[in-house]
């Protein structure tokens, strides 16, 4: 019991270490998942959004994903709360804009998908609020949810990749 009492611990503190926080204004919105942030030191920061996965540009509602990002952050001061970075070198995190979870907004309104691969990633309240949020948005027919059968971004790529 002491073992696992100090060894969770431990892991506790190196997520808690690894943690950051970039704070700046949105300069750029490249998709419905992904943004480009500006820090006071001039910094851009390629944030991917933690926990989503929206539609491809060349996807049906990829454009309309991105235009609800931009409403949401394009412009404004975010706060981006992140641990990772992902293999294209962007930081992957959370994006609080007013006190408002913008990747938890995508999937609330039917703009993007709870990224089910990655859960683990996340805090067990995060999975909870982003898979009730995609059912919701699915039982009301929001945004991508109003096609019957919406394909998932991974599979669009996957598709896309084949042929």
């Amino acid at each position: 019991m002491k073992k696992y009492f100090w060894a969770c611990l431990a892991l506790a503190i190196s997520l808690h270490v690894n943690a950051d926080v970039i704070s700046g204004r949105v300069v750029g919105v490249a998709d419905g998942d992904t943004i480009t942030v500006l820090d006071s030191t001039n910094t851009q920061h390629k944030i991917r959004l933690a926990g989503i996965d929206a539609p491809e540009k060349k996807q049906a509602f990829g454009t309309a994903s991105k235009k609800s990002l931009s409403d949401l952050v394009h412009g404004k001061h975010v706060e981006v709360d992140w641990s990772k970075k992902d293999r294209y070198g962007r930081t992957v995190g959370k994006v609080i804009v007013n006190g408002m979870d913008a990747n938890l907004e995508q999937i609330k309104l039917g703009m993007a998908w709870f990224y089910i691969e990655y859960q683990n990633e996340q805090s067990v309240q995060d999975r909870q609020e982003y898979s009730g949020a995609q059912n919701y948005a699915e039982a009301n027919r929001l945004g991508l949810w109003a096609d019957r059968s919406p394909i998932s971004p991974w599979d669009f790529r996957k598709q896309s990749r084949m042929k």
